[in-house]
């Protein structure tokens, strides 16, 4: 059967997930769109992606996980592109060539699955991927299917359609692109961890450090980052790295892994609810001052209470302030490090510990920065002309209310946060429900020491790097951003645009002068592809 569900457990959670954020984002674009054109598009194309995305979470097979999920890549495409300025449509293609890409190797990667272990159901997989002798095969396809879903999760280094897609889409479907669309690709990847490569050590260490990549990158470009929405699309990239270090560490932890399991599961959730609130809440500020410029935005949020609760009701979360949903998470990710740290003796790991505390503290410093350029610094007087005074609807607020609400509640219930873990933990594995001290002395010392680094980060590196001072006086914030950081445009687009055309256009050339030549290429190929697929199947 192609087409398989289960509603149980984890897929029920992020299938409700996915509906509610939709519903919420849907509220407020009907005053985002207010009058613009496309709304029955925009719509449609909410609606598609929406019912995909629940398709990703509810399938049972992963053959239903990747229909669904080209389904997902091809209707948010014109999420992406709705503005249809030349900015929007360039990230959009930067968008469907990544979503292409990535689910032309994944396809890759399901076919040689299916050769070797004959199945992709999850009920049998899990067994049949351990019965298997062929362990180089299974590698193969895994790492493919690493390639595929990292591109949709924004996995370095596939992550360059993220920052580039989110300044450019609507608030509402920016909110969307970052709480589910990633959380799709990081679905496939826990699948894959769960079902086909169980405690692998190796396939642990690779995600471990892949993550841990990913979380300082994006906390880095978002220090860098002069832009409102762009920082919280970097935010999302450093986010997902966190929640790559849990499904690491769930790989390495082997039977003891509960902690990540359980960690990994509530930062999908805590981050989904986190940029819900921080997108929209940035739409907000873009719907009044049609600008997302942090040197244009000073002091929209003074003497705004609402939109400073909402803020920090998502910036508190997603620091990991103690009282707030992320503490949570974090605190179960940060143990599950420091239990590995402890059972191996391992120094790389527990230079894993104080980089996952780096990343927080750089989460505390560009959280800080937003902060202080929409609620402390002053608007010009020129500037002020041009905010209105009713800057959001009753329905609106609703939207932004209800989960900026659920952060702290959530937060300061531990009791409802494991319980929605425990939904989790038949998907994923794990044993009984740990008992946790969240606020014990050595869980509060770790949210400390990412709190005081950020401090420093943002005095030092914010105040002192990222900031000039013009010849008026007046600091501002300066785009220190340098072009290598960009891998788009200093790797993949001079490759495919250039180097690629080029080298093949110089293979038909010579091929062209010199066909007996072409014929024994493809000859030898062919034989070359048999013995390595023959060594596949027979083991190395």
């Amino acid at each position: 059967m192609i087409f398989s569900f289960t509603f149980e457990g984890f897929h029920l959670l992020y299938a409700a997930i996915a509906v509610f954020m939709t519903v919420l984002t849907s509220l407020f674009t009907f005053e985002y769109l207010g009058h613009e054109p496309h709304k029955l598009r925009y719509w449609f194309f909410v609606a598609l992606t929406m019912l995909a995305a629940v398709g990703v979470f509810l399938s049972d097979n992963f053959m239903t996980t990747f229909i669904c999920f080209e389904v997902v890549s091809l209707a948010s495409y014109p999420l992406v592109a709705h503005e249809e300025t030349k900015e929007a449509l360039r990230a959009g293609e930067t968008y469907l060539a990544t979503a292409i890409i990535g689910g032309m190797v994944a396809l890759m990667g399901l076919s040689l699955l299916n050769n070797t272990v004959g199945t992709l159901d999850f009920n049998t997989l899990a067994a049949a991927c351990a019965a298997c002798a062929d362990k180089n095969a299974l590698a193969l396809a895994s790492g493919c299917l690493l390639f595929g879903f990292g591109a949709k999760a924004g996995m370095f280094p596939l992550h360059i359609w993220l920052p580039e897609a989110h300044p450019v889409a609507p608030a509402p479907a920016s909110a969307l692109l970052s709480g589910i669309l990633t959380k799709v690709g990081v679905y496939g990847i826990l699948a894959t961890t769960v079902l086909v490569m169980t405690e692998n050590e190796t396939w642990g260490l690779w995600i471990l450090i892949l993550g841990t990549i990913t979380m300082l990158l994006g906390a880095i470009l978002a220090l860098l980052s002069v832009n409102l929405k762009r920082t919280l699309a970097c935010s999302s990239v450093s986010q997902i790295g966190f929640i790559l270090v849990g499904v690491g560490m769930m790989a390495l932890l082997g039977e003891e892994n509960t902690l990540a399991i359980r960690g990994t599961l509530l930062h999908m959730v805590n981050h989904s609810l986190f940029k819900l609130v921080l997108f929209m809440a940035a739409g907000a500020v873009f719907m009044n001052t049609r600008t997302l410029d942090l040197n244009k935005l000073r002091g929209f949020g003074r003497g705004k209470p609402f939109l400073m609760f909402v803020y920090l009701a998502g910036a508190f979360g997603i620091i990991g302030i103690p009282g707030f949903s992320g503490y949570v998470s974090k605190t179960l990710l940060h143990e599950s490090i420091v239990e590995y740290a402890h059972v191996t003796g391992s120094v790389f790991c527990t230079v894993i510990e104080w980089l996952f505390l780096l990343a927080g503290g750089m989460t505390v410093a560009y959280m800080t920065k937003l902060f202080v350029v929409l609620f402390i610094e002053k608007t010009s007087a020129k500037e002020k002309k041009t905010l209105r005074k009713r800057w959001i609807s009753p329905l609106s607020r609703i939207a932004f209310g209800v989960p900026a609400l659920l952060i702290p509640v959530l937060g300061c219930s531990t009791t409802l946060m494991d319980r929605a873990a425990d939904l989790g933990q038949g998907f994923l594995g794990g044993a009984v429900t740990p008992d946790v001290s969240y606020f014990a002395i050595g869980n509060l010392k770790g949210a400390g020491i990412s709190i005081t680094l950020g401090a420093i980060i943002y005095f030092v590196f914010v105040r002192g790097f990222t900031m000039k001072k013009r010849p008026d006086g007046k600091m501002v914030y300066v785009n220190r951003t340098s072009a290598w950081l960009s891998l788009e445009n200093s790797v993949y687009r001079p490759l495919l645009e250039k180097v690629l055309p080029a080298v093949l256009g110089w293979i038909a050339t010579v091929f062209d002068r010199f066909p007996e030549l072409f014929f024994k290429v493809c000859t030898e190929t062919g034989a070359f592809v048999s013995r390595v697929c023959d060594r596949l199947r027979t083991g190395w």
